[in-house]
């Protein structure tokens, strides 16, 4: 008997699955995403382990009104207040999204800390886990590095002497101490040069370094599984196989009695 033609749904669904099929066989990126996404995770988990997605989605907003913000915001001490008092007053919504990203550095700031918190009370940096605590502690660093580097760029009488003093803060650290705070200020004071290299500074360098470590961080989460609470009677993470002795070592096992 002939083989019946499939159905037109069937069809839809292949050309609408194609995409995908093309980009797993060359990427295995769809993979990957799905076994994110749908990984086990232990059954007694709580609300606190919402917090790192939490921070994730804050740092997601914080790009995405950052780049918004990018294409009307002028780095140059003549202009900047003005550009960000149009973008404040003139532009549609701009209020909305200034307000976003300036309220959700400090949001983002505290999922971190919370979410570190509850990593620490919960012994969820221990091993396995140790490079992935790493990572979250200069994420952190780098969160609170892009809150510093964008206190400034508003170029108002607030932002100007608080960067002031938060340049002599470094700048009293040994050692590389005064070179820093030469660096940040872009010569013995606040000057024409020190506006550009924050913007470049809060929205090229610090970004990078986040992005990338948010990505280690999150794949080290899904090869590692999720951590069970204390009080959990399911083991953390994922189940792994005893490692077989070999070698001398399997030679000191047998002799030794030990199964």
């Amino acid at each position: 008997m002939a083989k019946k033609p499939p159905s037109r749904s069937k069809q839809l669904i292949t050309i609408l699955l194609y995409p995908l099929q093309w980009l797993e066989e060359r990427s295995g990126l769809v993979g990957g995403v799905h076994s994110f996404l749908f990984r086990k995770v232990p059954s007694d988990i709580s609300w606190g382990h919402t917090l790192g997605s939490a921070a994730l989605t804050a740092f997601i907003v914080q790009a995405v009104t950052g780049v918004i913000l990018a294409m009307y915001y002028v780095p140059d001490p003549d202009k900047a207040y003005e550009s960000i008092r149009h973008i404040t007053d003139d532009l549609t919504l701009g209020w909305l999204v200034r307000g976003m990203h300036r309220w959700g550095a400090s949001v983002f700031i505290i999922l971190l800390f919370l979410h570190m918190g509850r990593v620490f009370l919960f012994g969820a940096y221990k091993y396995p886990r140790e490079l992935q605590w790493i990572t979250g502690v200069l994420i952190l660093v780098m969160g609170m590095l892009m809150g510093f580097t964008g206190y400034l760029l508003p170029w108002d009488q607030t932002a100007y002497w608080a960067t002031v003093v938060g340049i002599n803060l470094n700048g009293t650290a040994p050692f590389a101490g005064p070179w820093l705070a030469q660096f940040l200020a872009s010569g013995p004071e606040i000057g024409a040069d020190t506006l550009p290299k924050w913007y470049a500074l809060h929205m090229l360098l610090i970004p990078g370094a986040l992005i990338a470590l948010i990505g280690i961080h999150i794949y080290l989460v899904t090869r590692l599984g999720v951590s069970s609470p204390p009080w959990s009677k399911e083991a953390a993470g994922r189940e792994r196989k005893p490692v077989e002795p070999t070698g001398a070592r399997a030679g000191l096992v047998r002799r030794s009695g030990v199964d």
